[in-house]
């Protein structure tokens, strides 16, 4: 008895659309992330989107979609044509304009200063970098700026069709008001000068295709915090902390902050979680234990990462080395790695949610 091997396009289709996406768990038919199947003489071509442009959840798709067609028979060869196409997730101010070639958004906040925010927005966008998404990185602390030094560039930008060109580090295309000022003087500022500095790093430099844009915030509640959720639709904010109670206590107030103008919360990033002596399995929580874990329960949100104490995470931003890259098996970098994982696919998820109410803000006077 005889029976035919040929697959046909609608065999292929009908097996495709079971499969499921990585990041969110649901089916390519139902996101529609097949844009064209080809079949000919056994040999299948496929096009296929996916939600993040993280490396290990592009394999992982890849290697289900292969599955799924090996259950067919009679396919002698499969070409998958794969694409990011992360898409842009919005935030709770429908008035807020979308930064020109920014998908999104992500803040990184702390309730008060030397919690380590900036070390933590580094390594994550390097981290995301490394993962395979294209990102930029704004120095948003502009009376502290730390990105020169933590990602060793110290050159100023080049204007191109009068829009500042932004430098480029570990993979990162990075904007700081440290790249212009002398870096000995400070900045003596008032709230309305600063607000107009951010919106001219907002809207004047050309950032140019990115899938995530990482703010790093100054410590605190003030007007850098209150012009970003004005004006642009921030994707999420991650607040960063230590166990130690008097930086949880400013933590919650940074985290509600941002829950009162709408913003959606990705987590909170507990730093300084503990010290473990190199060659010692004891680890010693110097600043106290749980802090993170007690306040993520306590506020409904997620505990995104837990960051030990290592003197390579402190010399590295010294030296505009991320741990991340130059210690790349660490558990460290593992723990950023993760982090990066997370905020990828919590922003796949609300990207497909639907779009929030609008947001009342009232201005100061």
């Amino acid at each position: 008895m005889t029976h035919s091997t040929h697959v046909t396009t609608e065999q292929v289709q009908q097996v495709l659309g079971l499969v499921k996406e990585p990041a969110t768990g649901r089916s390519l038919d139902d996101l529609k992330l097949v844009t064209e199947v080809a079949v000919e003489n056994g040999s299948v071509r496929i096009h296929v989107d996916s939600l993040t442009p993280i490396i290990t959840h592009k394999q992982k798709l890849e290697r289900d979609i292969r599955a799924a067609l090996d259950t067919l028979g009679g396919i002698s060869n499969v070409i998958i044509d794969m694409r990011s196409k992360v898409r842009p997730s919005g935030s709770g101010r429908t008035d807020a304009q979308p930064i020109p070639g920014v998908r999104n958004v992500i803040a990184v906040a702390s309730g008060k200063g030397g919690v380590g925010k900036s070390t933590v927005a580094v390594n994550l966008a390097v981290s995301l970098a490394k993962a395979g998404a294209k990102v930029g990185l704004l120095d948003a602390d502009v009376y502290g700026p730390s990105m020169p030094l933590m990602m060793g560039v110290n050159e100023r930008p080049l204007m191109r069709d009068n829009k500042i060109v932004p430098l480029q580090a570990h993979g990162v295309k990075v904007m700081s008001i440290g790249f212009i000022l002398d870096p000995n003087k400070a900045l003596i500022w008032r709230g309305p000068l600063v607000a107009q500095l951010i919106n001219q790093f907002l809207n004047d430099v050309l950032w140019e295709d990115l899938d995530y844009l990482v703010l790093d915030l100054p410590p605190g509640t003030g007007d850098v915090q209150l012009t970003l959720v004005q004006k642009i639709p921030i994707s999420g904010a991650i607040i960063v902390t230590t166990p130690q109670e008097v930086a949880l206590a400013d933590a919650v107030k940074g985290l509600k902050m941002f829950q009162e103008v709408k913003t959606p919360i990705l987590g909170i990033v507990e730093n300084m979680s503990w010290f473990q002596p190199p060659g010692h399995e004891e680890k010693y929580h110097i600043f106290g234990e749980g802090g993170g874990r007690k306040t993520s329960d306590e506020n409904g949100v997620e505990l995104l990462a837990q960051v030990p104490i290592e003197m390579e995470l402190r010399s590295g931003g010294d030296t505009g080395d991320p741990m991340s890259l130059s210690q790349p098996n660490s558990a460290t970098a593992r723990e950023f790695m993760e982090l990066a994982e997370k905020v990828a696919v919590q922003l796949a998820n609300q990207s497909l949610a639907k779009p929030r109410k609008p947001t009342i803000m009232l201005k100061t006077v």
